[in-house]
């Protein structure tokens, strides 16, 4: 009887124990919200402050995702960004970075900034600190003042040289960059304004339009095409054009440009290839990642020859 008892008392005791193969584990915890959003970032290194942009997206229930702006390049996927508590970490592959190891990110919530430490391809280490992006909405529409001319005849008044020596000049209202070398900002800065700009380039050349310095408009040798965000007419690396409204190199050409918050709309050869589109957050190249700051027009001349004419802008009155 007694054996019988004992019989049925383990029975029953491994019938409520869990099956050996079960783990017991808590539920994966929600990642804190507070990480979500876009930033934007300033990287501390020997040669100054230099820009960069990252967005974090929620995927699913768990699980964060995102997107990356280098100081140089286009915006990379981040397939995951592991959260622990208020701290994040991912890798992404090297892009234009010199160096063949990944691009390591590491931060940490302080207060209402992010700060932390990035590791380069080539193994530099640099420590960063990021505020939320402004949202930058407008709660009525532009009313534009008379377009103001950019460009002197004759001379570079109204425009200055960065990132080395010199090589653009003015003659007769044409503004050249015959060979690679220094970018050109203007002295003036803006906010919301509409632009006219006209081009030319020879075969295979390139250069850009940075928006208050930090949004680039593709230029480049793009004739026949499929759209891209990295080709002719396209916010770099985030918008591509509706089309490739390129003409031949050797023709002048023209992009009409209204910049309005983070809106923007794109008319290429009289031919509106991007409507009303929002720029998510700074281009590779730029010249800060300050985006509720107002900020010059730069023109890129490290990539190729370039001319340049008949440059206008209005602002909002």
């Amino acid at each position: 009887m007694m054996s019988r008892f004992i019989a049925l008392v383990i029975a029953a005791l491994f019938s409520a124990a869990p099956n050996a193969g079960t783990v017991n584990t808590p539920p994966p915890t929600a990642p804190d919200e507070r990480l979500v959003g876009r930033w934007d970032i300033t990287i501390t290194t020997p040669d100054g402050a230099r820009p960069s942009w990252l967005e974090v997206e929620s995927s699913g229930r768990n699980a964060l995702v995102g997107r990356f702006v280098g100081i140089v390049g286009s915006a990379r996927p981040i397939s995951r960004v592991v959260v622990k508590g208020d701290s994040l970490r991912f890798s992404i592959p090297p892009q234009w970075e010199e160096g063949t190891e990944d691009l390591s990110v590491q931060g940490r919530l302080q207060g209402y900034r992010l700060t932390g430490r990035m590791r380069f391809p080539d193994g530099k280490r640099y420590e960063w600190t990021a505020v939320r992006a402004p949202r930058l909405e407008r709660s009525a529409p532009p009313v534009w003042g008379a377009p103001i001319a950019l460009i002197h005849p004759n001379d570079l008044g109204g425009w200055r040289a960065i990132g080395g020596p010199n090589q653009w000049t003015v003659s007769d209202g044409i503004l050249s960059s015959p060979r690679s070398g220094a970018n050109l900002v203007t002295d003036r800065t803006f906010s919301d304004f509409a632009l006219h700009v006209e081009f030319r380039y020879p075969k295979e050349s390139n250069s850009g339009v940075y928006l208050r310095g930090r949004h680039e408009v593709q230029i480049e040798d793009d004739f026949g095409a499929e759209p891209a965000s990295d080709r002719f007419s396209g916010i770099y690396g985030f918008i591509a054009p509706s089309e490739i409204a390129a003409r031949h190199a050797g023709e002048w050409q023209s992009y009409d440009i209204a910049l309005v918050g983070r809106m923007v709309t794109v008319v290429a050869n009289g031919q509106t290839v991007i409507w009303n589109r929002e720029i998510p957050g700074i281009t590779g190249g730029a010249l800060d990642s300050n985006e509720g700051m107002p900020g010059p027009l730069m023109l890129q001349g490290d990539h190729g020859p370039i001319e340049y004419r008949n440059i206008t802008i209005a602002v909002t009155r």
